[in-house]
């Protein structure tokens, strides 16, 4: 008799886990299939130098000689190395939580793609919250301007407001998801654009 009680316990207790696993289950597809309906938008650019010079120096005039030695070496030997941290916000408008496994990216600067890279980190995206991805790029400016002089460089730089806005920057990217042990992209790029005072989200393959 203690034996089938024990019995019985036992296949109670795998039948319960059996369960938990499974509303697990249901529970980690219904995020990764939501990540569908969130939104993606360019917040800003933040920590932006062009040749080690930081981006505001530029801006505000507030150049050392320092600075005009690092440009000026950096232009003539046409090698212009660009570091930023490209922010992407993640909006989930829904009731129900998201998660994203993989985030794609195709930095273009002025149409041009200039560098690209991957995004690895596991994000949870709350119901109605707002989560943002950062992004950090290196890239080389060199070829880009070295045929249109180094005004054009000065006006880059300068495109950038105090928000941390460049018309200039333009971005793709495609979120990816983990069904099981399979990381599967999005079929289209999502292109995002932000100016001063607007945002643009549209989907395009890329």
């Amino acid at each position: 008799m203690k034996k089938i009680t024990f019995a019985l316990v036992l296949a109670g207790s795998i039948l319960l886990s059996s369960c938990d696993v499974l509303t697990q289950i249901a529970s980690q597809f219904s995020s990764v299939a939501n990540l569908a309906n969130c939104e993606f938008a360019l917040k800003n650019v933040s920590n932006v130098s062009v040749a080690g010079v930081n981006v505001k120096n530029l801006t505000n005039g507030n150049l050392s000689a320092t600075d005009i030695v690092k440009l000026v070496a950096a232009y003539q030997s046409k090698q212009v190395p660009l570091n930023l941290n490209v922010n992407v916000d993640v909006t989930n408008p829904t009731q129900t939580q998201a998660a994203m496994t993989a985030l794609d990216w195709i930095l273009a600067i002025d149409g041009t793609d200039m560098a690209n890279g991957v995004s690895s980190k596991n994000y949870t995206i709350k119901p109605s919250t707002t989560t943002t991805v950062p992004l950090p790029v290196s890239t080389d400016l060199g070829q880009l301007f070295s045929q249109k002089g180094l005004d054009a460089l000065k006006t880059f730089a300068s495109s950038f407001t105090s928000e941390g806005v460049s018309s200039k920057v333009g971005l793709r990217v495609r979120p990816s998801l983990s069904v099981g042990t399979t990381q599967v992209p999005f079929p289209n790029y999502i292109t995002l654009e932000k100016k001063t005072g607007s945002t643009t989200s549209t989907k395009k393959k890329s």
